[in-house]
């Protein structure tokens, strides 16, 4: 079997992009927004003028002799946009798309992106398996499929800033939970077995998020989300946001902002009815943030300690 290569292409290769892309509208009409009728018609200028675009990248897997597959990758609105995906039949099982991917996402990260994201339809469960490896999650946005609609789309997203922590960022959390007054009292040597202990059982839990905030492979930020169930609300799922810290390195950037709207986000696509947190009375800066990200003072909040 030939080796599979991702080859860039350039403003030179408007009948390749044409013969490829067709193909593709071909192969799964189903699973795109435009049409063959559409674009078969395109003029050179056209097919020229979408490899000119700055903020595309076009890109196609070949194995030397034939051409087997297709991804754009768009940059806009600060992140970068994978469409127009395909992976011709003969070469499925031949980890064409996860290359595709990577490439996109390796691109995205260079140029200084925060976030991937695509719509995939929704009765596409090889493509919804191979995103969903990669780490894409719901943003919560649908929509009826233009070309088709008949069909469903949802839109995913892979966070380039935030990710689910590692056993081996344990020690860098652990640091930001004791780097301030509050935390110093209580927190211990990051080293301690029960911490790794309690990051396995949060790692185990399905409604347990520990995230971390990665910026030039260090660890700057986290947060842990944990999605509680109860009777009120018609028995709704509620968000508990905890242990929001950032490096000191990094505070005033606007990371804590990021992090929290990115957390709510989050909620919001799991379909939470409520995000809630607790910030020590003490905290009055902490408390000024949160007002000014729209949260309300709207309860008492109560602890008791037992040791």
């Amino acid at each position: 079997m030939s080796d599979i290569v991702l080859v860039e292409l350039g403003v030179g290769d408007v009948d390749r992009l044409r013969e490829i892309r067709l193909r593709a509208l071909l192969d799964a009409p189903e699973a795109f927004a435009s049409t063959y009728a559409r674009e078969k018609d395109f003029t050179p200028a056209q097919w020229a003028e979408r490899l000119a675009a700055p903020e595309s990248r076009w890109l196609v897997a070949t194995d030397g002799t034939a051409d087997l597959g297709l991804v754009c990758a768009r940059e806009e609105d600060g992140g970068v946009h994978l469409l127009a995906m395909w992976v011709a039949p003969e070469a499925r099982g031949r980890r064409v798309g996860s290359l595709l991917v990577d490439e996109v996402v390796a691109g995205a990260r260079a140029a200084g992106a925060e976030e991937v994201r695509l719509w995939c339809v929704d009765s596409n469960e090889a493509a919804l398996a191979l995103y969903r490896r990669k780490g894409f999650t719901p943003t919560g946005q649908t929509m009826r499929l233009p070309s088709n609609p008949a069909e469903g789309e949802t839109q995913y997203a892979l966070s380039l800033l935030f990710r689910e922590a590692r056993a081996e960022d344990v020690p860098a959390i652990v640091a930001m939970l004791a780097d301030d007054p509050l935390g110093a009292r209580r927190e211990g040597d990051p080293a301690d077995e029960r911490y790794l202990k309690a990051f396995a059982r949060i790692d185990a839990n399905p409604y347990d998020e520990l995230i971390v905030a990665e910026v030039g492979g260090k660890v700057v930020g986290t947060m842990q989300l944990t999605y509680l169930a109860g009777l009120s609300r018609l028995g709704a799922e509620r968000c508990q946001i905890e242990a929001v810290r950032v490096a000191a390195s990094t505070r005033g950037q606007g990371l804590g902002r990021r992090m929290i709207q990115w957390g709510v986000d989050r909620a919001r696509a799991r379909g939470c009815a409520v995000v809630q947190l607790t910030s020590d009375k003490t905290r009055t800066d902490a408390h000024r943030f949160y007002d000014s990200l729209g949260f309300a003072a709207s309860h008492e909040g109560y602890k008791l300690a037992l040791s």
